[in-house]
């Protein structure tokens, strides 16, 4: 195949990426790329690598790998990288037809886990001591059950459980994350530095013993 001269190729690779298990590992899939349009297809079909079982679920796709594959394909190329030197790939299982029945089982678990956990709350707190308090205060009467001011309580903890994850099913109010998202990126960025981390200590161990004849 007769190309132009070598070119200049910027490379910004991804943070994660996802991917089936057995299937080969592209450029196209970790990293975004800018070069000479007769070049990038070519480069998005490169074959970085062939995942193994033993390489686990988790590969680790260095920065240095990339350069020495395209390299290796293109002489002379002048590679210039953006953003951060790795890229943890996620091998998974094809994706199955959700189950119904663990789909209720798990509803029936978070609703009365969340019910017990809010009655235990109130009841540490004496609740139901300062609802009547309240209001007897506010009509001067006293009421062992105020039934519509706990019926007006307990639609108002829903709607501000709705406003504080801004969330009713599938539906957003605005684009800002909510709380629990915040949580949940901060919790899988420490365990992709962690995961790094331990594969660049692998990698270190395993080096010396490449170099030995």
């Amino acid at each position: 195949m007769n190309h132009s001269p070598a070119p200049i190729v910027y490379l910004r690779l991804r943070s994660r990426v996802r991917m089936i298990q057995g299937q080969d590992l592209h450029l196209g899939d970790v990293a975004h790329l800018l070069t000479e349009p007769e070049w990038e297809k070519d480069l998005l079909e490169l074959v970085l690598k062939r995942p193994q079982k033993q390489d686990g679920n988790l590969i680790l796709v260095d920065m240095l790998q990339i350069i020495s594959k395209i390299r290796d394909h293109i002489p002379g190329v002048v590679i210039e990288s953006l953003g951060k030197p790795h890229v943890l790939v996620e091998l998974v299982e094809r994706p199955r037809k959700p189950s119904k029945i663990l789909f209720v089982l798990v509803w029936l678990l978070l609703f009365f886990g969340s019910a017990l956990t809010i009655m235990n709350f109130h009841a540490d707190v004496s609740m139901m001591e300062v609802q009547v308090r309240i209001v007897e205060m506010i009509t001067g009467q006293k009421d062992e059950h105020p039934y519509l001011f706990q019926i007006a309580y307990s639609i108002g903890i829903g709607f501000g459980m709705i406003v504080f994850f801004n969330h009713l099913f599938k539906k957003k109010w605005n684009e800002e994350p909510t709380p629990l998202e915040v949580e949940m990126y901060l919790y899988q960025e420490n365990v992709d530095q962690y995961v790094v981390a331990e594969e660049y200590e692998k990698m270190a161990r395993l080096q010396p013993k490449d170099k030995k004849p």
